[in-house]
């Protein structure tokens, strides 16, 4: 079965960060964007087999909402 999951994907000084808002402590990382995308991903299909139908569907109803907002700062 197929689920739609959100990822975050940040750059850091070490490569690059990579977790799942709706999946609590479900993250990863790579040395490329590449690499972070690859592993967050079996991480995330790895951390799905672990739980409920019940708790799957749960945890991937949530509504995650992104946006860019521009600030000024002083």
């Amino acid at each position: 079965m197929s689920y739609k999951v959100s990822i975050i994907i940040e750059k850091d000084e070490d490569g690059y960060y990579a977790y799942s808002p709706e999946l609590e402590g479900c993250q990863s990382q790579g040395d490329s964007y590449e690499d972070a995308l690859n592993n967050i991903k079996e991480a995330i299909e790895l951390y799905l087999e672990t739980i409920t139908p019940e708790d799957r569907k749960t945890l991937l109803s949530k509504e995650i909402l992104t946006t860019s907002l521009e600030v000024q700062v002083a």
